[in-house]
């Protein structure tokens, strides 16, 4: 088959890798990160990627992958006149853990997680000391010093809801370094380190073309996606 998979950047890494490795033809393409803080932003852009149904030499698309998860339902009421494939997940950490079930196991025992990773870290958002400097240094710049210590202040309020700092390793380049950072950011915040092992698996299969109905929902043309969230489906077509 030949496959779009749409992502989002901080997956690059680990869409290039699990694409070389399909036994299809799939070309990436990515979208912006942080599209998932404005979700009807995140929806727009990926409609527009969806209406593309072609390569660039005109060939076919036998259909559109979907490297996001629910993510606060930015892909509610996408739809595409070639079927559309996406995880069954609610963000796209579920792709990087291969599963939801262990989402939802390591959610579930550790309340106040907050996900790190390679794309994550290399995007530079992620809480921590470099990130608050930076913003302080910009806010500093904007408004002054006084004005600027209170909007970090309430900037960093919200940190005190997570209590975990947890990077999930794919065994990828300078994972070491990556893993460092994090727990780097975790002293910093006053929250727990922690590393889980990820898993290819699930982006692999959503490559290669298995799309079993426990993990993947198909949207064939003329359906939209839904949420579902009164059953672990989490998302539906209509």
């Amino acid at each position: 088959m030949r496959l779009q998979f749409i992502s989002c950047k901080v997956m690059q890494r680990e869409a290039y890798f699990c694409a070389a490795r399909s036994r299809n033809v799939v070309d990436v393409t990515l979208m912006e990160q942080g599209l998932h803080d404005t979700p009807d932003e995140l929806r727009n852009q990926v409609q527009k990627a969806l209406d593309n149904t072609v390569d660039i030499q005109g060939r076919p698309y036998d259909a559109s992958l979907l490297g996001y998860g629910l993510c606060s339902n930015g892909i509610v009421g996408l739809s595409a006149k070639i079927p559309i494939v996406v995880p069954r997940g609610h963000d796209c950490v579920t792709l990087l853990l291969g599963s939801k079930e262990k989402y939802k196991e390591y959610f579930d025992s550790h309340r106040g997680v907050y996900w790190y990773s390679t794309g994550w870290i290399e995007a530079g958002k992620q809480p921590g000391k470099e990130r608050y400097e930076r913003l302080l240094a910009e806010y500093k710049e904007k408004y002054g010093d006084d004005n600027a210590q209170y909007l970090m202040e309430v900037e960093q309020g919200w940190i005190t809801q997570y209590n975990w700092a947890t990077y999930i390793d794919w065994g990828l380049a300078n994972s070491d370094k990556y893993k460092d950072y994090t727990r780097q950011c975790a002293e910093f915040l006053n929250w727990n380190y922690d590393e889980l092992q990820g898993s290819s698996g699930l982006m692999q299969r959503l490559l290669d073309g298995d799309w079993d109905d426990s993990d993947f929902l198909v949207v064939q043309p003329g359906q939209k996606i839904n949420e579902d969230l009164t059953n672990e489906g989490i998302i539906k077509a209509q």
